[in-house]
């Protein structure tokens, strides 16, 4: 396996059931990587490639610090023009169907190839892939631990490309009862449901952070934590809002990043630096992945 830092060391995953989505796949596994131990799901933004938001990102990075192994989704060109994952086509927003079926595939594929413990999966996503990551957490949330949405939208916000273009500017959308209805019915299941980190940009012109919020409020009900949250930190200069269950175990958070535009959030300088900044991977001294990833209690 290639070091953490080469421009192109992710593996193709070649074979992992019918790809009813007609996606790409790309793995990589730490030389740590333990028996039992975590998979990250990661999908990349539009007009991005898995290695590239795998760069920028530094998720790679973190997975040989902390033995992790990681599944990229890549949308092709033939499926969407821009690379988007297509979060807003019925088709591909259900459970069974299209591309969120590929990547369950996939998900099933890396757990039995890598002896992965099928309880510590996650998955997050940037702006397209961030919706998609709503998609996947409302359609197979038994198989997700916890997810981590960035610049995305709530979960069947949208129904079809005009819908979508709407809603990324904020305007419309399902009201908060039946944003928590669309979650419920997307499958059978009744909890445990996945925690949720939510990050956006507060001056993010591509995708409203309203979309933001509207992400919080729709999994409020479903953790029955609705209200304000049970407590605000500063995190890296940043106002960290956190909703807490019954247990006081953290199940929702959410970052607006002031000042920020549309992309994920990185720190790549110092000691505890990912990633390096590129397009719509934009250095403003906070990590995402590192904080995702700690989210999730996976670092060290």
């Amino acid at each position: 396996m290639q070091p953490s830092n080469s421009q192109n060391h992710l593996t193709d995953l070649t074979e992992f059931g019918a790809d009813p989505g007609a996606l790409h796949a790309d793995t990589y596994i730490p030389n740590n990587f333990p028996q039992q131990g975590p998979l990250v799901v990661v999908l990349h933004g539009s007009t991005q490639s898995a290695e590239g938001y795998d760069r920028g990102s530094g998720w790679s990075a973190i997975a040989d610090e902390c033995g992790i192994a990681l599944l990229y989704p890549e949308q092709q060109k033939v499926n969407n023009p821009l690379s988007s994952f297509n979060w807003f086509k019925p088709g591909d927003a259900r459970r069974g169907s299209g591309e969120p079926l590929s990547i369950r595939h996939m998900i099933e594929q890396v757990v039995k190839d890598h002896a992965i413990d099928p309880s510590r999966v996650f998955i997050t996503g940037l702006s397209s892939g961030g919706a998609m990551a709503s998609v996947m957490l409302a359609t197979y949330p038994e198989v997700f631990a916890g997810g981590a949405i960035i610049a995305g939208l709530p979960y069947r916000s949208a129904d079809n490309m005009w819908e979508a273009m709407v809603r990324m500017k904020g305007f419309g959308g399902p009201s908060d009862s039946k944003l928590d209805t669309l979650v419920r019915e997307a499958s059978t299941f009744d909890g445990p449901w996945p925690t949720i980190s939510v990050w956006h940009g507060g001056s993010d012109s591509t995708v409203d952070n309203a979309n933001a919020d509207s992400i919080v409020r729709q999994w409020q009900s479903i953790h029955q934590v609705d209200g304000p949250p049970t407590r605000v930190e500063d995190i890296d200069g940043f106002p960290r809002q956190v909703w807490c269950n019954e247990e006081g175990q953290e199940v929702i958070e959410e970052y607006i990043i002031g000042g920020m535009g549309h992309g994920t959030p990185i720190r790549a300088g110092g000691a505890a630096g990912l990633g390096e900044a590129a397009k719509y991977m934009l250095e403003v001294g906070i990590s995402s992945t590192r904080h995702i990833a700690h989210f999730w209690g996976l670092t060290k």
